[in-house]
């Protein structure tokens, strides 16, 4: 059982925080084990931190889609002019203050070391504490700043009414990426788990569906435009196979795919209301302060000299146990059998596994030149979702079946 969390963080690169944490607590909650304080304010801290991280980063990759203003000019991130050269910097200073905090925190910026089933390997030391402290100081102003550029931004572009696409105008719905499917979340930050005197998610409300019961078969790609960006579109005759590209499971809430992430996070806590493409990457940037905030609040309630590993560890019976983390992009559940400190059986639900159905039904009515903006609001991790491992590309034949404990 302490091999997989360092396999599951290698799912992703960007998120590699929530698929440690919980994996580490579906061990725990399978084999009954509860941690210190310390050690879960430490875990706290990374969760928050790696949010923060894929909130800017996320920042970076939106950013064409929209325009500076008041003005007709896309904006550049990349570019070395102003004011795209000042946003960039705060972007990446914010990304560069998580991860040094996470660095500090974890062992390492990207696939963190110092989580461990039972809670952490070590504590922090007091100037540790105190240099992730100056740095969450520094991010929240700099967090603020950036929240309120991004939302003039996309409040901006709520109401153009139109964006332009390799030269041609193209409206832009007011009901741009709606859906009427559910939402699901279990903490505006952190999570759940089934240790919880209330658990916020029901394993009894879950089921695996196949990719066939919500896609399209094969179908022969009829529409093409060159001028798309970049290169054109995908060219006319080919074949195409949702039913087979899409992932390898689907999961469903109540029998019905739901969203996850911030705007859903919002939606179950703080009663925000807003739907849409829009919604979404406004409740993302609402989430920025509220990072550096729960960084300091644990730091303050942190003892670098307390205790952050459990005085016992059980081996595990066989019982089921979950553990839910409010990822960057959503609920990303891990479940686990463990006996005699064996995995009997192990399942990953990560966020855009349960987002990709839902986002298939916001497209719907959409623009196809603005598809991918539908798309971005969700900001998919494909590498998370799709769980395959081809074994012949030529007649594109994946792996159904990954791992048999």
């Amino acid at each position: 059982m302490e091999q997989v969390p360092k396999i599951a963080s290698r799912v992703c690169g960007i998120c590699p925080i929530p698929h440690t944490l919980a994996s580490i607590e579906a061990m725990e909650t399978s084999i009954g084990c509860e941690i210190p304080t310390d050690a879960k304010l430490l875990r706290v801290i990374l969760h928050a931190a790696n949010r923060l991280h894929s909130h800017a980063l996320h920042n970076i990759l939106i950013l064409p889609d929209f325009y500076l203003p008041g003005k007709e000019t896309k904006i550049n991130p990349f570019s070395k002019e102003q004011p795209f050269r000042s946003v960039a910097e705060r972007i990446f200073r914010i990304r560069e203050i998580a991860q040094t905090i996470i660095a500090v925190a974890g062992g390492e910026a990207i696939h963190p070391s110092n989580p461990r089933v039972g809670g952490m390997y070590r504590n922090v030391s007091p100037r540790a504490k105190q240099k992730m402290a100056d740095l969450a100081k520094e991010g929240l102003v700099l967090a603020h700043e950036q929240m309120e550029f991004m939302l003039e931004v996309i409040r901006n572009m709520q109401n153009r009414g139109f964006t332009d696409v390799a030269g041609k105008e193209i409206p832009i719905p007011r009901n741009l990426g709606y859906h009427n499917q559910g939402v699901m979340a279990t903490a505006p930050m952190y999570g759940s788990s089934s240790l919880d005197e209330k658990p916020m998610w029901d394993f009894a409300r879950w089921k695996d569906t196949q990719p066939w019961d919500w896609y399209m078969g094969e179908v022969i790609i009829d529409l093409e435009d060159p001028s798309y960006p970049i290169g054109g579109t995908t060219k006319v005759g080919t074949k195409a196979n949702p039913r087979m590209e899409a992932c390898n499971t689907v999961p469903t809430y109540d029998g019905q795919p739901v969203e996850v992430g911030p705007r859903a996070r919002l939606a179950t806590f703080k009663n925000f209301t807003e739907k849409g493409t829009f919604a979404q990457h406004i409740a993302r940037q609402l989430e920025y302060p509220n990072c550096f905030y729960t960084i300091l609040k644990c730091l303050d309630n942190l003892d670098t000299s307390g205790k952050v590993l459990a005085d016992h560890i059980p081996r595990g019976d066989g019982s089921m146990g979950w553990a839910a983390n409010e990822a960057p992009r959503g609920t990303d559940v891990h479940i686990a059998r463990v006996k005699g400190g064996q995995v009997l059986w192990y399942e990953m639900l990560v966020p855009t596994t349960w987002n990709l159905p839902t986002c298939s039904r916001a497209l719907a009515g959409a623009p196809w030149q603005i598809a991918e903006m539908v798309v971005r609001a969700y900001d998919p991790c494909v590498a998370c979702a799709t769980h395959m491992i081809v074994t012949d590309e030529e007649n594109r034949i994946v792996a159904r079946k990954l791992m048999q404990w």
